[in-house]
């Protein structure tokens, strides 16, 4: 049985990575035609800081990167505000699994704490973690280990037992970094060929992954009772 799972937030358990994706062809067309959409790739899973130095390096100026930053963070919230958050399918099966087997759950999440804090309590979904680690609580951001190590420090849970949740490959390579099990399920992008390479267990659907630890979780009931 792990010892905890982690979670994370955009892209795994909320389908907001195509919001995101919205708000830059907006920020496109209203403020700067000349935007590099394929940057939207390179920064999913990553936190406002690393975001904002992508775009700095690509355009060569800090000012500009803050900017569009900030015009993008607009754009998302006057996009969220009307319209719902949806929940991916298979999550609450999945955390009443979870539940059923006492099995403690955190979310780390790039968003800042409030921000997710906000998203997490607009879903229903803040009271089912035990802890929840945001990108601005930590040094550095995914694919650093920091955010899931800060978790499973904030569950008491030992990293080798935890299995982390992702979408992401910066955070699937943040979690073999933390020395944790991780477990993919890509939302708006397949995984690359190198990361396929460190043989991620790779599943198309959070009613996948509830399947998978209802097997691992009955193998562990069938051993204990040997």
């Amino acid at each position: 049985m792990p010892t905890a799972v982690i979670f994370d937030m955009d892209g795994l358990m909320l389908d907001t990575e195509s919001v995101g994706q919205r708000a830059w062809e907006s920020v496109a067309a209203a403020h700067d035609r000349g935007f590099d959409l394929s940057l939207c790739q390179a920064m999913i899973g990553r936190d406002r800081a690393d975001c904002v130095a992508l775009l700095a390096s690509h355009y060569g100026s800090q000012q500009r990167a803050e900017s569009l930053m900030a015009a993008w963070i607009t754009s998302y919230d006057a996009i969220s505000s009307v319209e719902p958050i949806a929940r991916k399918s298979g999550l609450d099966e999945l955390l009443d699994l979870l539940d059923a087997h006492s099995v403690p759950k955190a979310v780390a999440t790039s968003t800042r704490r409030e921000r997710a804090q906000a998203k997490l309590a607009r879903t229903n979904l803040l009271h089912r973690f035990d802890a929840l680690v945001g990108g601005d609580e930590i040094a550095r951001g995914k694919p650093a280990p920091d955010i899931f190590i800060a978790a499973a420090a904030r569950l008491g849970a030992a990293r080798s037992g935890c299995i982390v949740l992702e979408d992401s490959e910066p955070g699937v390579i943040a979690a073999f970094a933390a020395g944790m099990t991780p477990i993919m399920v890509p939302d708006l992008h397949p995984p690359s060929e190198a990361l396929l390479g460190r043989n991620p267990l790779v599943l198309r659907s959070l009613h996948e992954v509830a399947k998978h630890f209802g097997l691992v979780l009955s193998n562990d009931r069938g051993r204990s009772r040997t």
